[in-house]
């Protein structure tokens, strides 16, 4: 506990500073609040969020990161509207953290907000909370012209892991924004269903890098063996980085099959792509892989060099 708040026998004493003419008098108020963990605190941090000087609310803003709850919650939510984008980033940043159910009570009723910032910010913070209540509105929140608010939309939906939400993130894969479809593939993760599985491979085939980077990551959570053959046709996508994770994903499918495809990647001037190449290699044990591996013992990487022993290692036992 700081030697300020030490100084102050009741929380109600040291709010008393948030009345001084001094701003900087006022923020350090502020932080000391915060620093005490104690929830009585929280009404006069609330309080600060509507202090005259922006300094002093954005501090409150980042303070409130301290604290959970629907009180905490509904300041953070009122701090959206300051006239100051510091305090709007501040409070936004805090709804993120925000980590109890109950502090969707004060978010729920935001879901509609026709302010962008607001509504983009009242989905991120509502995410992680999980609350079924959320579905509705983050559905809708689909068809926003914002793509930003789309997005978190989708991480909202992806969060809830709800069958019946499908639909929606099948045809939110479909979106004319990068993001948006890249997030709305990662969010398929959850479900094992065939239409999930068959909007994934389609996702394989689209035209930026990034969503077919996503769409063979997230094959390895949602696929099956009939995903197999298009993450080895991915093998030879021109991004090394959708190649990793088709790569990783036929490596936790345990598609042996594709090692003999796998193997001669260890080839390509990528260290990251040979260290996931290597590391893959070792997990399948697949014996005719062990020439392409050696070749490359002495990789300048490290990270590529240790997966390399390991995975000969493994070749050698079995």
């Amino acid at each position: 506990m700081s030697a300020l708040f030490e100084d102050f026998d009741e929380i109600g004493e040291l709010a008393e500073s948030l009345d001084d003419p001094s701003p900087g008098t006022r923020i350090m108020a502020v932080i000391e609040l915060a620093d005490s963990a104690d929830t009585a605190a929280i009404p006069f941090l609330a309080r600060a969020i509507t202090d005259d000087d922006p300094g002093v609310r954005k501090q409150a803003a980042q303070a409130l990161t301290n604290f959970d709850g629907a009180d905490t919650a509904a300041a953070l939510v009122s701090a959206l509207q300051d006239s100051d984008p510091a305090v709007i980033e501040a409070a936004e940043m805090s709804l993120k953290e925000l980590k109890d159910p109950a502090s969707g009570d004060a978010i729920l009723p935001h879901l509609g907000d026709t302010d962008t910032v607001k509504l983009k910010a009242c989905l991120a913070g509502i995410k992680e909370l999980r609350r079924p209540e959320s579905m509705g509105p983050a559905i809708t929140a689909l068809q926003h012209p914002d793509a930003s608010v789309r997005m978190e939309a989708v991480g909202v939906i992806g969060w809830l892991c709800d069958e019946g939400s499908l639909p929606a993130l099948r045809e939110a894969t479909k979106d004319n924004d990068t993001q948006v479809r890249r997030t709305a593939l990662s969010a398929l993760g959850f479900s094992k269903s065939d239409h999930a599985e068959t909007t994934l491979i389609k996702g394989l085939e689209d035209a930026e890098w990034m969503v077919r980077e996503a769409a063979a990551e997230t094959l390895a959570k949602a696929g099956g063996e009939t995903c197999v053959p298009m993450l080895r046709t991915a093998l030879g996508d021109d991004f090394w980085q959708v190649r990793v994770k088709a790569v990783r994903s036929l490596g936790k499918l345990n598609a042996t099959e594709a090692a003999i495809e796998i193997a001669p990647m260890m080839d390509i001037p990528v260290p990251n792509l040979r260290k996931e190449c290597a590391a893959v290699l070792g997990e399948m044990a697949v014996l005719e892989t062990k020439p392409f591996l050696e070749k490359y013992k002495d990789d300048p990487d490290p990270d590529v060099r240790k997966n390399v022993r390991w995975a000969l290692g493994r070749i050698g036992v079995e």
